[in-house]
């Protein structure tokens, strides 16, 4: 093998992080036919395909995956001693580059995070929230290592990944307490007709209490849909409707929010999971959140696959 060029290196890194030739070449103010060939010379300097094409994108290979975590660990090295001399000093320390789908509730999220912060060896938690399919983009070119969601990865995504379920909830039905006390008399026959704070229709939780409602025979006045829950919550913190949580963090919940409780639906399940492009989990912040989850904060769930 030739000696590495880190020139070119960098060149193959920059494509991966801003998704694509064209991308990268504006962030490296070069042309495009300069950005391709700096690639092509890696590749035979390597002696590895680092990239095969799916359509009109760029896919890294199973290769140019392992070669853009060594990249990754360079430059990201370079960034820290740049910023070492600047008399900005920082001790180098694991990271954990999570993505949070924007319908798990915030304090869910930060329950299933915390054991990292247990870790003996410290680890910098670094948090990104998007849609699922924005993060699965994300991890798929190794930009994070796990990201955490509501739902798994369905057959017909584009990118391969691996679900690895964390454990699932009850849901609990909340209002402001005058709404509350009032709707508990006669549950779940009261919620006939009250306004319901609710997820986005594609939500899986969402799709699963209509059902639930449904069967009921039950017809909510829908007042509002949210993509994001802690909005949702704070809505109903004002008594604009009722509206669902996971029944693990219902105590959470009725503190932070100041509601109470209405009525508990067991038969709605509220799943959440943790989607990485490897079948067994490597990361060892990855493992304690996996570990944690199935034998603290959902223990039902441990033994099951």
């Amino acid at each position: 093998m030739s000696r590495l060029n880190y020139h070119h290196l960098l060149y193959f890194w920059t494509v991966v992080r801003e998704g694509g030739i064209s991308a990268a070449s504006r962030k490296l103010r070069v042309a495009q036919p300069t950005v391709s060939e700096q690639l092509k010379t890696l590749e035979g300097v390597l002696g590895l395909e680092l990239f095969s094409r799916s359509g009109s994108k760029l896919v890294l290979t199973e290769d140019g995956a392992h070669v853009y975590r060594y990249a990754d660990e360079i430059f990201t090295l370079g960034h820290e001693l740049q910023d070492s001399l600047r008399g900005r000093p920082e001790r180098r320390r694991p990271r954990l580059l999570v993505g949070i789908t924007e319908a798990v509730p915030k304090l869910v999220a930060s329950r299933l995070l915390e054991p990292v912060l247990r870790l003996k060896d410290e680890v910098r938690i670094v948090c990104h929230e998007n849609t699922q399919e924005r993060l699965l983009a994300e991890l798929s070119v190794h930009a994070l290592d796990v990201v955490v969601s509501d739902a798994p990865v369905g057959p017909d995504s584009n990118v391969r990944a691996y679900n690895h379920l964390l454990g699932e909830s009850g849901v609990t039905l909340f209002a402001h307490k005058e709404q509350a006390e009032r709707l508990r008399r006669h549950f779940p026959k009261s919620l006939h007709g009250v306004p319901f704070l609710l997820p986005m229709e594609s939500n899986s939780l969402r799709q699963a209490l209509m059902r639930w409602l449904a069967d009921a025979k039950l017809q909510p006045r829908i007042r509002g849909e949210f993509q994001d829950s802690a909005l949702l919550k704070a809505f109903g913190q004002l008594g604009a409707g009722v509206f669902p949580g996971p029944t693990i963090i219902e105590e959470e919940i009725r503190r932070q929010y100041g509601v109470e409780v209405v009525g508990r639906v067991d038969e709605v399940r509220e799943r959440f999971y943790a989607l990485t492009v490897e079948r067994r989990l490597h990361h060892p912040a990855v493992q304690a959140i996996y570990r944690a989850a199935r034998e603290e904060l959902f223990p039902s769930t441990e033994g099951s696959r």
